[in-house]
């Protein structure tokens, strides 16, 4: 039996309600309600008016749905199992407060810049990681937050934070445009979405793995601040910022923004045999301290004859010949050369005690805001003005 106390308003039209309570109303009255009807038996209980209505438990309560927990992207320029990107995603997952993806390149890429595969066709495959939603990438940093955010690959439309790290290595100074950890980052901002690359100044016979957890341990509070405000909207928009950790971050002096230093190691160019020239990508720098890995330019160029190859200023150098026989003698001669390149580690005075690389050493977390500028500054615009009308004015 239906009660008024236990229902809801349906969409029934009144003209069907007013029909069914008719209905019932007249098999009530012929029904053998009177003592020598036909029907016998006791007379059934009146019938209350049937309601517009349907039933539903007294006790049911409205099912309350969780937040959605924020996203959070993460990547990085040396590979997805890299020590740094495992410590980072595993104390984001124990956390419980974030929902973790991870886009990152199945190799070592720590010196890819901001460089993108065109033409070629990248592998994507699923990776295991506890707590996240993991896949590697067969291209670069770019690559892989590019193909993150086209909503091609996860299925949300747009993370609240990009994480680039944990680097091995600094990315100061002119290092990041080297760097592909920083270009993870700088992709990120390309698209609008706020992020961090983060780097840690390791340095070999001194950093151990275990500093990489102390690198997590500096870093948590500033990424949970990040996210609290990206979602409170007062993040602050159109910048990147690039996080620089002290070779030991526990005893770190604290956080200091930073501007972007001139600093940079010095590119050597080694000539080597073609016996010793290896694959690319087979070295590593050993200046672990700049993060940095060797690498190796193969590349094939014309000679003029034999003479040349032998001249004291190639003495280093192996060259491999090869020339078809039955050839006219005039026939350009192939040379192959090898070369290795090390960045060699310099010192260099920087008297500015604001420079991301000074603060760097003197054990602060150097964090140094990062732009992709719509506009050329003034005196520079003004400079190359005034070069260009010199240059193209017809004056001698």
């Amino acid at each position: 039996m239906m009660t008024s106390s236990s229902v809801t308003k349906s969409n029934l039209p009144p003209s069907l309600v007013s029909n069914l309570q008719s209905v019932l109303i007249s098999r009530r009255a012929g029904g053998g309600g009177d003592d020598g009807g036909d029907g016998g038996g006791e007379e059934p209980p009146p019938m209350k008016p049937v309601e517009d209505s349907v039933e539903v438990p007294a006790e049911a309560e409205p099912v309350e749905v969780p937040p959605e927990k924020p996203v959070v992207l993460i990547t990085n320029g040396e590979g997805i199992e890299s020590p740094g990107l495992v410590a980072l995603v595993e104390a984001l997952v124990s956390g419980g407060r974030f929902d973790v993806n991870v886009c990152a390149p199945q190799s070592d890429k720590s010196v890819s810049g901001h460089s993108v595969t065109l033409q070629e066709t990248i592998t994507v495959s699923s990776a295991e990681i506890n707590g996240a939603t993991a896949f590697e990438v067969s291209g670069t940093p770019a690559d892989c937050i590019s193909l993150a955010l086209s909503g091609a690959l996860f299925s949300w439309s747009k993370p609240t934070l990009v994480i680039s790290g944990i680097n091995k290595g600094i990315s100061c100074g002119h290092h990041m445009f080297y760097s592909g950890v920083v270009a993870g980052a700088r992709e990120a901002l390309v698209n609008g979405v706020p992020s961090l690359s983060i780097s840690l100044n390791w340095k070999k016979d001194e950093s151990h793995e275990s500093d990489f957890k102390d690198a997590v341990d500096v870093c948590l509070p500033l990424i949970h601040a990040a996210i609290r405000d990206i979602e409170k909207g007062i993040f602050p928009t159109h910048c990147s910022l690039d996080v620089e950790i002290p070779t030991s971050p526990s005893t770190n002096k604290g956080f200091k923004v930073t501007r972007q230093s001139s600093w940079r190691s010095t590119p050597h160019w080694q000539a080597v045999s073609a016996n010793r020239h290896p694959s690319g990508g087979q070295f590593m720098s050993k200046h672990q301290s700049l993060g940095i890995q060797l690498a190796q330019l193969s590349r094939d160029a014309s000679a003029a004859g034999a003479a040349r190859r032998f001249n004291s200023q190639r003495k280093n150098v192996e060259v491999v010949e090869s020339v078809a026989a039955g050839k006219p003698d005039t026939q350009k001669e192939t040379v192959r050369k090898y070369f290795r390149l090390e960045f060699m580690e310099k010192e260099q005075e920087h008297t500015d005690e604001d420079m991301d690389f000074r603060a760097l050493e003197n054990g602060f977390v150097a964090v140094t805001p990062l732009h992709v500028p719509s506009l050329v500054e003034s005196e520079m615009q003004r400079l190359a003005s005034d070069w260009i009308a010199s240059a193209l004015g017809g004056d001698d």
